[in-house]
């Protein structure tokens, strides 16, 4: 019946019923819509910055590496000819033999990575 008198009335049920009920405008929904523009621009900039500091990051990184490779391998294993009967000698002597042997074998590893980081962060613009 409530339909039949809306129909007869041309007004909504709701306002039969006492209820107002806002229909969304095309005002309202262009402001919604430029808001999500401005958002989506805000997080394109955002990950487009975070693209930029990881290229740069693998490009210092290759190049700390091949810098402290040059300076192992210009130095050339100073501590072979240090003298060992002095235990503090002994320790920072087997410490720098470690660095260097750990380094040189994971040194290729992270240029690798580091190029292969580099080459595929770098803007595609």
């Amino acid at each position: 019946m409530l339909i039949a008198l809306s129909e007869t009335l041309e007004t909504p049920v709701s306002t039969l019923l006492g209820e107002t009920i806002i229909k969304p405008q095309a005002d309202d929904l262009k402001a919604i819509s430029e808001k999500l523009e401005t958002i989506n621009l805000q997080l394109a900039q955002r990950r487009e910055s975070r693209w930029k500091v990881f290229h740069w990051l693998f490009i210092a990184l290759g190049t700390i590496t091949l810098i402290i490779f040059a300076l192992l391998a210009s130095m050339g294993s100073p501590y072979l000819g240090w003298d060992y009967a002095d235990p503090e000698t002994a320790v920072f002597g087997a410490a720098f033999h470690v660095f260097e042997y750990v380094f040189v074998r994971a040194s290729p590893l992270v240029l690798i990575a580091s190029i292969v980081g580099a080459v595929l962060t770098r803007n595609k613009n």
